[in-house]
């Protein structure tokens, strides 16, 4: 793993993030892909649902709903 990095779902919720990498194959793999969730995108975690799961998180201009099992999946760097 990278070292000063976490996966998205242990991201607070406020902070930034630049992807790093995606620790998962298959079909989850290539969803991420499609929303943008690329090396070097950089993503906020903006609110949790009032159970917790799901997060949501800004990038690329939008807001996109992701489970803390998803977002596991997502490398990132944690920004100041």
């Amino acid at each position: 793993m990278y070292e000063g990095c976490i996966p998205l779902n242990l991201l607070p919720i406020g902070d930034m993030g630049r992807v790093r990498d995606l620790t998962i194959g298959g079909r989850i793999r290539r969803r991420m892909l499609d929303l943008g969730l690329i090396k070097g995108t950089e993503v906020q975690a903006v609110t949790k649902s009032p159970s917790g799961d799901p997060v949501a998180y800004f990038f690329r201009g939008v807001v996109i709903a992701l489970r803390s099992e998803e977002a596991s999946a997502v490398i990132v760097e944690k920004l100041k």
